[in-house]
């Protein structure tokens, strides 16, 4: 029986596949993060590394036939020793097959669409656009990291929720944002948010989404401005094809996504979400392999049947 593999890796998790050429899941995977730009590329290999070992459970190596990887990051392992940290994974797992490593921006978007070609907006810690085609990432919008960019992500929601709260000391809302990040007063918040307490900072975004659910002002005001903010990041892509929504604000229900969602479909367009990542890297291994249409192909690797025979770790 050929298998193939996929894996998706990024800041959060290193999640793996192992499935047959025609889209039968026969194992599942999980490790911690795996974007090489923000651990280094020999931390991020050992958790693909782990997820792929738990995922292979005791299947025979030489019955895979072709693997896929999507990894955060990708571009940082163009150069120095990247590449080879996985390529040495891929040999201590006793693998032979071809390796194919792409950009996660590939794997979400094939995890909402089987399309040739199309884009996919990215909102988690980080925020992105990215025009797809094929196996390639053609162009991207913002992913500027914090400090330049990622306008609308987790992150800066954060960051927009600390700035919003010193302003408005006497409101509920900072309140809350202050009673999460143990300050009491706005000048000890300032103190501690110089300190770049990146972990916690992107904790506020969830709770500010819970705030906007209850009709908070100042929270509906920050997702209602992170929505409209990705929707102009994915403007300056100007490309035409599906629209795949992918991260923890846009595949998740939460009022971000429902805002780009309403302002998508004001112009007659329906996004689609993104599912399971790395069970389309591993729809991308079997899609040259198999004797099925790629469009049913996607339908099987991606649709709610497709359940793992081992356990995730």
């Amino acid at each position: 029986m050929d298998l193939v593999v996929g894996l998706d890796a990024g800041g959060t998790a290193s999640k793996a596949v192992v499935s047959t050429v025609d889209g039968v899941i026969v194992g599942r995977g999980s490790a911690g993060a795996g974007n090489p730009l923000s651990t280094g590329a020999p931390a991020a290999a050992a958790m693909a590394s782990e997820a792929l070992r738990a995922a292979l459970g005791r299947a025979q190596p030489s019955s895979v036939v072709r693997g896929v990887l999507g990894v955060a990051g990708a571009s940082a392992l163009a150069g120095g020793d990247g590449l080879a940290a996985y390529e040495k994974v891929w040999r201590e797992l006793g693998l032979t097959c071809p390796m194919v490593v792409v950009g996660d921006a590939v794997t979400a978007f094939a995890a909402g669409s089987p399309a040739p070609a199309g884009v996919v907006l990215i909102a988690g810690t980080g925020a992105i656009a990215a025009q797809v085609r094929g196996e390639q990432v053609v162009r991207t919008a913002d992913g500027h990291g914090w400090l330049l960019g990622d306008v609308g992500s987790g992150r800066w929601i954060g960051l927009a929720a600390l700035r919003t709260a010193v302003r408005e000391w006497s409101s509920p809302f900072a309140a809350a944002i202050a009673a999460h990040v143990g300050s009491g007063s706005a000048d000890e918040m300032i103190r501690w948010a110089q300190d770049l307490p990146f972990a916690e900072i992107d904790a506020l975004a969830p709770l500010v989404c819970a705030l906007a659910r209850q009709a908070d002002p100042h929270a509906r005001a920050i997702t209602a401005e992170a929505a409209a903010e990705l929707i102009s990041t994915l403007d300056g892509l100007g490309a035409a094809g599906p629209v795949v929504l992918a991260g923890g604000l846009l595949a998740a229900d939460t009022p971000v996504r429902d805002g780009v969602r309403a302002i998508l479909r004001g112009r007659r367009v329906e996004p689609v979400p993104s599912r399971d990542p790395a069970a389309a890297a591993a729809w991308l291994a079997a899609r040259p392999l198999s004797g099925r249409p790629a469009t049913a192909l996607h339908a099987r690797f991606l649709s709610d049947q497709a359940a793992p025979h081992s356990t995730d770790r």
